[in-house]
């Protein structure tokens, strides 16, 4: 696949997990500076890593929420719950994911991650995802 098809199809993954609204927004907004990295990103994270066969996109929301919260990245992790919640991963489970981390991270790193999902949950077109 070209480097062209794969920043398209990187476009249609990014689009479809995180929303085209929030998609769209994070490349429009890009400058010339930093728009390459963009692009990058769309190219090799979404198109070709999210884009293969060997997990799901559930399973590598699960994968992402327990490493960006390790990492206490709590900017994409937001993104991440968002993406979480459409790829039908369940509060109970992100709440489950949370205290695993807990244990391996610790209580801070786990408590900003709690706080995070949160804030999440409470946005209008999250609130009422089960």
């Amino acid at each position: 696949m070209s480097g062209d098809d794969m920043l398209e199809r990187g476009k249609t993954i990014r689009a479809e997990v995180i929303g085209a609204d929030r998609s769209a927004a994070a490349l429009e907004s890009a400058t010339p500076f930093d728009r390459p990295f963009q692009e990058l990103a769309l190219r090799y994270c979404w198109g070709e890593i999210w884009g293969r066969p060997g997990l799901d996109r559930r399973m590598r929301s699960v994968v992402n929420l327990a490493s960006l919260a390790a990492m206490g990245k709590p900017n994409e992790l937001r993104i991440h719950v968002r993406g979480a919640l459409t790829n039908g991963v369940t509060k109970a489970e992100i709440q489950e994911i949370f205290l695993q981390i807990c244990i391996y991270c610790g209580v801070l790193t786990a408590g900003e991650a709690f706080k995070v999902a949160r804030e999440v949950f409470e946005e209008p077109e999250f609130a009422d995802k089960p």
